[in-house]
């Protein structure tokens, strides 16, 4: 288990060393996250390795969210005077990513489909 999560911390740390390197707008812990599935898909048998250490951790996902909750309690009164400007970000991003997945899943679709004639 030590050496699984030695493993899932060392590339969160390549992460976070490449974009502070870089300065690229992305959060480390997700470029460690890419890194760490290209080696996944170069090298499977590290999978093997994490598999039993990763579960344990989704199993108890949900203790993750406690600090963000107790984030959003401690910053109630900020959230209400800012009801509106998130309100508003939250239905347009919104709007904005079904837009764009299904943009997406047309293109996918026409790339896809088999190439078929003129229907008689």
């Amino acid at each position: 288990m030590i050496p699984a999560l030695a493993t899932l911390l060392v590339f969160q740390l390549l992460g976070e060393s490449l974009v502070l390197a870089l300065g690229a707008p992305v959060p480390g812990p997700v470029v460690g996250l890419a890194l760490l599935l290209l080696v996944l898909v170069l090298k499977p048998a590290v999978l093997d390795a994490l598999r039993p250490t990763v579960q344990t951790l989704l199993q108890h996902l949900s203790l993750l969210f406690v600090p963000a909750a107790v984030g959003v309690m401690q910053h109630l009164q900020r959230l209400g005077d800012e009801a509106l400007a998130i309100g508003v970000a939250l239905v347009v991003s919104t709007l904005v990513c079904m837009a764009t997945s299904a943009w997406t899943m047309l293109w996918l679709m026409k790339r896809v489909a088999p190439k078929e004639g003129p229907k008689p």
